[in-house]
């Protein structure tokens, strides 16, 4: 087996996350070997001659990498790659300490405490520094000098990267036993017990035919790797585009999806931060597995207008059977159609990725507007689309799972903007919106919360400091604006005790950071105050207070009942508007 990967017969598919053991761990490797141990069963992948997925090494063996490997390692790594470094090339292992320092180590058994008790075996395997020598006292002391065959056999320390080296074994036996009588006994222990196990050592291995779905290999793989890190379909994806030979040959190189993405993400979150915050990581909001569905939608879609049986669709086997031809023949309409999705929410004051509601809802309308193109500019079709995607996000449609709802949405869509005016969507007809709900909105983690705050600033909330227009996308960023509460907290908390209902959004509204200094005490005070703050009259300032949806007579007179119930009833409306249907109001008995 370890001739096989330094041949490059063996190899790992690209998917594959980086060697990484630690020497500890290599250690307590070599000793399980050496006491002939079971170390576990390897997984490999056979490949038939083709590349199912591009192929790289195993780290210590890159001189391999222009070989086209048999077998591809899913599971087994983290072992094949310590074993085929520390006993089988002739360099030190590049590993790291229990504080992921970088260590440089040759592996070594100590003969005489390893021919004893085998409880004692782990100490018995024994790493030094690249120089070969352990050092103490600062690095002033030499503990143990093991940097010349001779000062190793007087050690009694052999070096294990000769263990398959008969030469090298021999030559090392030689001098050993010459140097003392009694080593030959001491030797004759040894061969039979440590290196008859090492070169012996059997692992056991499943081979999966090159017939394996690629379906298959991504779940086997997350089933039996235990590092913790689940596979992605993107990571498989990587691997496999990489290994397209056809493409390879046509363009003198191996396809790099990261790369693509990385681009096309770059453009996407400068242009519009809704779509995430590249500082963070390259992930964060807009993934690269919402792209691919985009792009899987709009691939099954197309396929269908082909062949009638073919279903649209985006789970993760229609992802990972997306041909490389058709990603990068979609691929460009899909991020123009991101850009558009971009502008859109724009106009819907839907600006940062905090106050975004559904990330997932984005992936069928980037679909549509792949598929429809300048159509969906049509003011009917506009019209269509915006009512779809409140309802979507009012009616919190896209909570749970959305594969399914993905698939109907862009058919029913597509075919209502082609022209079918019987069909309604389904997000539009399932939507509900019950005015009770309002009383349980009480954060972001609700898709109709930040609706609702998108609804506000849309409608023309204007700012209770900068006063001078109504809030846009701009000065959202600008000015700090997010909920801020309209009876402040400490007031509730004396003179309304226990009423949970003040941390509803019906007791919130866009207002920027500076406005919400001056939200202390009580209403009939902070508006006195943010008047004069503004230069604005009072009569005036009630204008600027309505166009929150909120009945100014009710702050004036701190009255949060008759605010609650009133501003209740406006934003009910206020979403009947987005949703374009009516909803389930609220019993006056409640009040």
């Amino acid at each position: 087996m370890l001739d096989d990967i330094e041949s490059g017969v063996l190899q790992l598919p690209d998917f594959q996350r980086e060697w990484k053991w630690d020497d500890q761990r290599i250690r307590e490797l070599i000793a399980t070997v050496t006491l002939d141990y079971p170390l576990g069963v390897v997984m490999t992948l056979e490949t038939g001659g083709k590349k199912p997925f591009r192929p790289r090494t195993l780290t210590g063996a890159e001189s391999s990498r222009s070989v086209t490997p048999d077998l591809l390692l899913l599971d087994g790594q983290q072992r094949l790659t310590s074993l085929f470094q520390a006993l089988h090339i002739d360099r030190p292992v590049r590993t790291v300490d229990e504080r992921n320092r970088e260590l440089e180590r040759w592996y070594y058994v100590d003969i005489a405490r390893a021919v004893g008790s085998s409880t004692d075996r782990d100490e018995a395997i024994v790493s030094v520094p690249a120089e070969r020598m352990l050092r103490s006292n600062f690095a002033r002391t030499v503990e143990l000098d093991l940097s010349s065959r001779t000062l190793e056999c007087r050690a009694g320390h052999f070096p294990l990267n000769i263990v398959f080296d008969g030469d090298e074994v021999t030559a090392w036996q030689r001098e050993f036993v010459l140097m003392n009588d009694a080593n030959w006994n001491l030797w004759a222990q040894f061969q039979q017990s440590i290196l008859h196990n090492i070169q012996s050592f059997q692992i056991p291995m499943i081979k999966l035919a090159a017939t394996t779905t690629k379906d298959a290999v991504c779940s086997v793989f997350e089933r039996v790797n235990t590092g913790g890190v689940p596979l992605n379909v993107f990571e498989l994806l990587t691997a496999t585009y990489a290994g397209d030979s056809d493409f390879e040959d046509a363009n003198g190189d191996y396809y790099r999806l990261p790369d693509v993405w990385q681009d096309i993400k770059k453009g996407l979150a400068t242009s519009y931060p809704v779509f995430g915050r590249l500082e963070q990581s390259i992930e964060d909001g807009l993934s690269s597995s919402d792209f691919l569905q985009a792009v899987t939608l709009v691939c099954t879609w197309e396929r269908k207008q082909e062949r009638s049986a073919t279903a649209v669709s985006c789970k993760r086997r229609d992802l990972l059977n997306l041909p490389l031809r058709d990603f990068i023949r979609i691929a460009p309409r899909v991020a123009e159609a991101f850009e558009w999705v971009g502008a859109f929410l724009g106009e819907q004051f839907i600006v940062r990725q905090n106050d975004l509601p559904y990330r997932t809802q984005l992936v069928p309308m980037a679909a549509v507007r792949a598929i429809l193109g300048e159509r969906t500019d049509e003011p009917d079709n506009r019209d269509l689309l915006t009512r779809w995607y409140w309802c979507g996000v009012l009616g919190e449609m896209y909570g749970g799972a959305t594969e399914s709802r993905f698939t109907r949405d862009v058919e029913q869509l597509v075919a209502r903007a082609a022209g079918d005016e019987s069909l309604v969507p389904d997000t539009i007809v399932e939507a509900a919106f019950l005015a009770d709900r309002l009383d349980t909105l009480t954060t972001r983690n609700s898709a109709a919360y930040k609706g609702i705050y998108a609804l506000l600033v849309k409608q023309g909330a204007i700012d209770w400091f900068h006063a001078e227009g109504p809030l846009s996308a701009g000065a959202l960023l600008q000015h700090a604006v997010d909920v801020r509460q309209v009876f402040p907290k400490s007031w509730l908390a004396r003179n309304l005790p226990g009423e949970s209902r003040g941390n509803s959004i019906v007791n919130k509204t866009p207002l920027s950071y500076r406005a919400s200094k001056s939200l202390i005490g009580a209403p009939s005070a902070y508006l006195q105050l943010l008047a004069r703050e503004t230069g604005t009259r009072r009569e005036w300032f009630d204008d600027v207070i309505a166009t929150h949806v909120i009945d100014p007579s009710a702050l004036h007179a701190n009255d949060f009942y008759a605010f609650y119930f009133d501003r209740s009833a406006r934003l009910v409306e206020l979403v009947n508007d987005a949703m374009g249907k009516r909803t389930v109001f609220r019993d006056a008995s409640d009040r």
